[in-house]
């Protein structure tokens, strides 16, 4: 029996590590080729790709700043030419940082954007033509809870998210019918190493009563690389943890 995604080539940004690693190895065993890009963990991008080979799958690693657009389309170019075709982008790379509004300056505002907004809808840009070629395309974006909640303390990143639910619904209907547009709002994903205190904070609050685990967002990844009748929406994934104040 043929894989969901058996013959489909996905990009997924920033995703040597962590939730853009768990994606990559998920969408590799729904059957598809696999490019992802990464800026630094170059070591880490190069034993994914060894993980995902040894599913039987290709894959490829591309070094790209997605603060430059010359990167992001030089990335989905390089992507597209992988296999001949391009059916899936998952817009995961991104940054997540705080700071009073008081300190808060210029340079950390226009990172922010930069890295978790402009880089979304130049990928998509970039990615569009590919994706109606090879017909039924997906682009799949990352947002967040900070897109949703606001948290004072992290203004910069709240906006930055709150601009991929908006961009993600924009660009659904700029790119219909040939590709849908969707976008997953992440709760806390925890992982060895990360302060103990996000996690304590968010399992209170969660009606779960747990944090998220890479599976949980790469299983929704996977779903919406699937569907083909849900565009412009925001699937949150966080436990419940929307629910609660």
């Amino acid at each position: 029996m043929a894989l969901p995604l058996e013959g489909k080539v996905a990009l997924v940004t920033g995703a040597a590590r962590r939730i853009g690693r768990g994606v990559a190895l998920r969408l590799a065993s729904e059957g598809a080729d696999v490019a992802i890009t990464f800026r630094h963990s170059k070591a880490e991008a190069d034993a994914l790709v060894g993980e995902i080979t040894a599913l039987g799958r290709g894959a490829i690693a591309l070094r790209a700043d997605v603060t430059s657009v010359a990167d992001i389309r030089a990335a989905v170019e390089s992507a597209a030419a992988f296999r001949g075709r391009l059916d899936i982008l998952v817009n995961n790379a991104g940054m997540f940082s705080g700071s009073s509004v008081a300190t808060l300056t210029e340079e950390q505002w226009d990172t922010m954007q930069a890295t978790n907004v402009k880089s979304q809808f130049f990928a998509a840009q970039a990615a569009a033509l590919h994706l109606r070629t090879a017909g039924n395309g997906k682009i799949i974006n990352f947002a967040s809870l900070g897109g949703i909640l606001a948290w004072p303390t992290y203004v910069h990143y709240c906006v930055s998210k709150a601009g991929v639910i908006m961009l993600t619904r924009c660009l659904a209907r700029a790119l219909a019918p040939e590709i849908t547009v969707n976008a997953i709002a992440p709760g806390t994903i925890s992982f060895p190493g990360d302060a103990p205190e996000i996690a304590e904070d968010f399992i209170r609050r969660a009606p779960l009563k747990r944090t998220g685990e890479a599976e949980d967002i790469a299983g929704a990844v996977a779903y919406l690389a699937q569907a083909d009748f849900v565009t412009g929406q925001v699937l949150v994934v966080d436990g419940g943890r929307s629910l609660a104040s």
